[in-house]
C-alpha cells in the first residue's frame, strides 16, 4: 500500500524548520527498521543550513498503516532555541499529515506522443530541411515540450523525454504543495497541545522514562521511614 505524507513546519519559525530536519532523520530510521520503503519526492529547504520547511515522502510496505499511526499528527520538541539564545519559548510544534486521495504521478514513456518538425531559427527561418525537432506530449496530463537543441532527431527525442518528465513532476509537486497547505491550515490549531510524539534536548532524544531509579529509591526510603515511625 502506498501512502504520501508530509512533514511540515507550517507557519512555524526557524526553530520549527530545524525540528522538521531532525524529525525527518528519526522518521526515516524507523521506517527502515520497520521495512518500510520510502522515497523523498520533494523537500523545501529552510532559511538556514540543516533546516527544512517541509519534506514530502512516498511510503510503501505492508505495515505502513500501523507505522503511520505512531506518527500522524503534531510533533513536539521541548528545548531552548539554538538560533535565539534568549528566547523564552521552549515548546515547538510541527505537523505530519497524510495526503489522502492523491496518488503519486507515474511517468512512463509509453504515455508519450512524439511529433517531429523542422527546426526553426530566429524569425521563423528554416535552419534544417530535415525534421529533427521533436514535440513530446504526455497524454495523461496534456503537458508538452518542444526540443530542437540538436541536429539529431534521436538526441532531441532523448532530451524531450527528460524535460517532459521534469515538467510533469513539477506540476505534480505543485498539486501536492497546495494539498499540504490545505491540510496544515485545517489541523494547525486542532493538533497543538496533543502531540503524538515528544522529543527534547539539542540531542533530540525521544522522551523516555527516567532509568536512574532515584525517585523510586527516595519514595521507598520515605515509605520505610513512615513504617518505622508507625511501629514505634
Amino acid at each position: 500500500m502506498d501512502k504520501i505524507i508530509q512533514i511540515t513546519s507550517g507557519r512555524g519559525p526557524l526553530e520549527c524548520q530545524w525540528v522538521v530536519a531532525k524529525v525527518l532523520k528519526v522518521f526515516l530510521e524507523e521506517a527502515k527498521n520497520n521495512k518500510i520503503d520510502y522515497e523523498i519526492i520533494h523537500r523545501e529547504n529552510g532559511d538556514e543550513n540543516l533546516t527544512l520547511k517541509s519534506a514530502t515522502l512516498l511510503l510503501k510496505g505492508k505495515e505502513v498503516n500501523g507505522f503511520l499511526e505512531t506518527w500522524i499528527g503534531s510533533i513536539l520538541w521541548v528545548g531552548k532555541s539554538t538560533f535565539r539564545k534568549l528566547h523564552k519559548r521552549s515548546n515547538w510544534f510541527i505537523g505530519i499529515f497524510e495526503l489522502e486521495g492523491l496518488e503519486k504521478t507515474e511517468f512512463s514513456e509509453k504515455q508519450i506522443q512524439f511529433q517531429t518538425a523542422r527546426s526553426q531559427g530566429s524569425g521563423g527561418q528554416n535552419v534544417n530541411k530535415v525534421e529533427t525537432a521533436v514535440r513530446a506530449t504526455d497524454l495523461k496530463t496534456g503537458q508538452s515540450v518542444f526540443v530542437q537543441d540538436s541536429r539529431s532527431q534521436l538526441e532531441n527525442k532523448k532530451l524531450s523525454v527528460i524535460r517532459l518528465k521534469e515538467k510533469v513532476m513539477a506540476l505534480h509537486i505543485q498539486q501536492l504543495e497546495r494539498r499540504v497547505q490545505e491540510t496544515w491550515n485545517n489541523h494547525l490549531n486542532v493538533q497543538r497541545g496533543n502531540p503524538i510524539r515528544t522529543f527534547s534536548g539539542t540531542d533530540f532524544k525521544k522522551n523516555h522514562q527516567d532509568r536512574s531509579f532515584k525517585k523510586d529509591r527516595n519514595r521507598l526510603k520515605n515509605e520505610l521511614k513512615n513504617y518505622r515511625n508507625e511501629l514505634n
